[in-house]
């Protein structure tokens, strides 16, 4: 059975390798070739559009970096996707996207006789080269069933959230803890080397308390050495953040803290960060004017 993956970025090109590694027939398109490479190295096959790769597989997967890039290669024009695969095809949506978003492509494929789970992704470059991300999935219990073993090739653990945009939902849920907790750790670093107390005893004494997110342990040698390498961009945990508070619009929710913490980021992109891990924020905090 051949598969399609659509977007070779930091994540992506990760679990495209993984599904080679696995043993799966891979066809990939990306919109540079060159981040292909290493994939057509190692046996994928290389699509010269997403039009082309439907022609050619019955499941495609796309890991893509915001709404309107999923948007393009499923729907518009004639070098989409959606409306050259076959009848009962299935394809597995792994981008953070809002939960409306998800549903919409989930009526449009299903006006074209395709399957859709939406199934984002927890986790950054390590776990992804690792085989070791978390997947929310929404969408058919017996699509969930046929996609749980290519899930598990990339993956330690699939968590069927429930109906269609429910995966995309909880990602939502996900990431406005994530930014969060980067704001609040940053912001009491930032308090404690104020008051004289260096970044290394902050983690010594706080890294077995309950107060700290056991996330932040990973982001201990980056944040003491000031090395804000990027692993998961800072410019889309604000994409994910500014989609959490569209959603909450939607839905009547309130979300005051993660608002704030949004805004930090904005001022993070503003600085030229975007592009730097997210636990650049700190340095947003840090610097004096």
């Amino acid at each position: 059975m051949k598969i399609g993956f659509i977007g070779l970025g930091i994540m992506g090109s990760r679990m495209a390798a993984n599904l080679l590694k696995k043993g799966h027939e891979l066809i990939v398109h990306n919109r540079t070739r060159e981040k292909a490479q290493p994939l057509l190295d190692q046996g994928a096959a290389w699509a010269g559009s997403p039009a082309d790769m439907a022609k050619q597989v019955n499941i495609i997967f796309t890991m893509l970096s915001k709404p309107d890039a999923v948007a393009e290669v499923a729907l518009m024009g004639k070098h989409s996707f959606l409306h050259k695969l076959p009848p009962n095809s299935l394809w597995i949506d792994c981008s953070s996207v809002n939960p409306s978003f998800s549903r919409l492509m989930f009526v449009e494929a299903k006006q074209r006789k395709v399957r859709l789970l939406d199934a984002p992704v927890a986790g950054s470059k390590g776990p992804a080269e690792q085989a070791q991300l978390l997947f929310f999935v929404g969408g058919d219990s017996g699509d969930v069933k046929e996609a749980r073993p290519l899930l598990e090739c990339m993956g330690k653990a699939v968590h069927h959230i429930g109906g269609h945009g429910m995966g995309s939902a909880m990602k939502m849920v996900n990431n406005l803890l994530l930014g969060q907790a980067m704001v609040a750790f940053s912001e009491a670093l930032v308090f404690g080397e104020s008051l004289g107390i260096t970044k290394q005893t902050m983690f010594d004494t706080l890294a077995s308390s309950p107060v700290m997110a056991p996330f932040l342990n990973f982001k201990r040698k980056k944040m003491e050495q000031n090395d804000f390498s990027v692993e998961f961009p800072l410019q889309w945990m604000h994409k994910d953040l500014h989609l959490a508070a569209e959603t909450a619009y939607e839905t009547g929710a309130a979300l005051p803290a993660a608002n704030c913490a949004k805004e930090l980021f904005t001022l993070a992109m503003r600085a030229g960060l975007g592009e730097q891990d997210f636990t650049a924020v700190y340095k947003v905090l840090k610097e004096k004017k």
